[in-house]
């Protein structure tokens, strides 16, 4: 996740108490102005709730307004903080629920589903769905054959940023191999600089960097089946995609401040250690949301200081090309779903896309979205790989796990990943407490 940011993309935590106790209603939390008189929906207000914070959230308003524009709605975006499951959940249980709501987590989606909380959505939006949207994004969308969720903003989870002057003062090219990227970082290390900034406070990070691996190394039949938890997390597969993960950990030339460094850095910290004005590291993997950030924050330039390479295949497996997602969910219990519905049916559009392509840190699985709408080339040609990855692209495991798992601050996968990190000695001793922490949350 991000988280994701996660998941998905960068998330700040600190809204996530305050945004519990906002009213629905409040136009303090982005109501647009200036609606279109005598549209179809004039008079509505569509209430949308998510996880984005600052220029995320900005930019995604400039889509809410497109949307109001054309159709007289007038719209609110209300901030749910990263744990939308209890956010959405306290809202209806209050009789406030927000018509609409982006859900970072594909484990949360379906959870909703479940629980009864969304509508299916309407047969416009599926039929364009079905028309622009790779099979694998629409499935992911489905819960028991009903199109509840609409991937409408997704992450590269498969990009390895990097100085290009650490690079060039180190005498080394991006790797095409795992293999060969370690033996970059240890000779940027050699010449001065720690190969990576790992962001081990944050423990999406590390599941982050466990799925690529372990999706090029044991191949996507596997890794779908340990994401459904339909193989133990003691298979011997897990056991070697721990080991590799292993060997980057336990090396100090290869983690910027070694573990308890690493354990002490965040997301964003990880990114400054890289693309900040006093650098740490050579490289930092995440998403392509690192690039946004290595431009808005700190100034760099896409494609000349700050560059990004695919994260290199595993063992003569292939390159993985791993996402993540927010998709667009209408609740039933929302006092305007309907128009909330007229919404998803926009946001399916490349035109919606496009708005929020145009203004920066933002990538579409829409197939019909022009790559000329993303403002540079770096963007444009991690757009252009997510889509070409087609049905290859598997969705981020952590985010497809029960939230118990996958997704909780100092509780499972995340705390194991951050314990094996401060020691990595015993790879199948980890795969053992993944198990119970997994056999637990999926209740199997």
């Amino acid at each position: 996740m991000r988280r994701n940011a996660r998941n998905t993309t960068l998330r700040t935590t600190a809204a996530a108490s305050a945004a519990l106790g906002l009213a629905l209603g409040a136009t303090a939390c982005g109501g647009t102005t200036g609606p279109a008189s005598g549209g179809e929906l004039s008079g509505k207000t569509v209430t949308v709730a998510g996880v984005w914070t600052g220029s995320e959230q900005k930019n995604f308003k400039k889509v809410l307004d497109a949307f109001s524009e054309k159709t007289g709605a007038k719209t609110v975006f209300v901030p749910s903080g990263d744990n939308v499951s209890t956010f959405v959940g306290s809202k209806i249980e209050g009789g406030n629920a927000p018509d609409v709501v982006m859900v970072p987590q594909l484990g949360v989606l379906q959870q909703f589903a479940q629980e009864g909380w969304l509508k299916p959505l309407s047969d416009k939006t599926d039929e364009t769905a079905r028309g622009s949207l790779a099979p694998v994004w629409k499935n992911y969308g489905t819960v028991d054959d009903k199109y509840y969720g609409l991937y409408f903003k997704a992450a590269h989870k498969s990009t390895v940023w990097y100085s290009p002057e650490a690079f060039t003062q180190a005498g080394v090219s991006e790797p095409k191999t795992y293999d060969d990227l370690l033996k970059t970082g240890r000779t940027l290390a050699d010449s001065g600089r720690p190969a990576f900034s790992v962001a081990g406070e944050d423990g999406w990070t590390l599941t982050d960097w466990f799925e690529n691996i372990y999706l090029s190394q044991a191949g996507p039949g596997k890794y779908d089946q340990l994401a459904k938890h339909e193989l133990k997390w003691t298979d011997e597969s897990v056991v070697a995609a721990l080991t590799t993960l292993g060997e980057l950990f336990k090396d100090d030339q290869l983690v910027a401040g070694g573990a308890k460094g690493a354990l002490q850095t965040d997301f964003p910290a990880s990114v400054e250690q890289v693309f900040g004005p006093e650098p740490k590291a050579g490289m930092v993997y995440e998403g392509d949301f690192v690039g946004g950030m290595a431009k808005d924050e700190f100034g760099r330039k896409l494609g000349e200081d700050a560059k990004f390479f695919p994260f290199p295949a595993v063992d003569g497996g292939r390159a993985p090309v791993v996402s993540g997602g927010d998709a667009a969910v209408v609740l039933k219990d929302g006092k305007n779903s309907e128009a909330g519905m007229k919404l998803l049916e926009f946001l399916a559009t490349p035109e919606a896309a496009e708005i929020w392509a145009g203004a920066g840190g933002f990538l579409s699985p829409n197939t019909k979205v022009s790559f000329e709408a993303y403002g540079d080339d770096t963007t444009r040609s991690t757009a252009e790989s997510l889509v070409a990855a087609g049905n290859s692209v598997r969705f981020d495991m952590s985010d497809q796990a029960p939230a118990a798992f996958g997704g909780t601050k100092g509780a499972g996968e995340w705390k194991l990943l951050q314990d094996f990190l401060r020691d990595p000695s015993d790879p199948k001793a980890t795969a053992a407490k993944l198990e119970a922490a997994a056999a637990k949350a999926y209740g199997n």
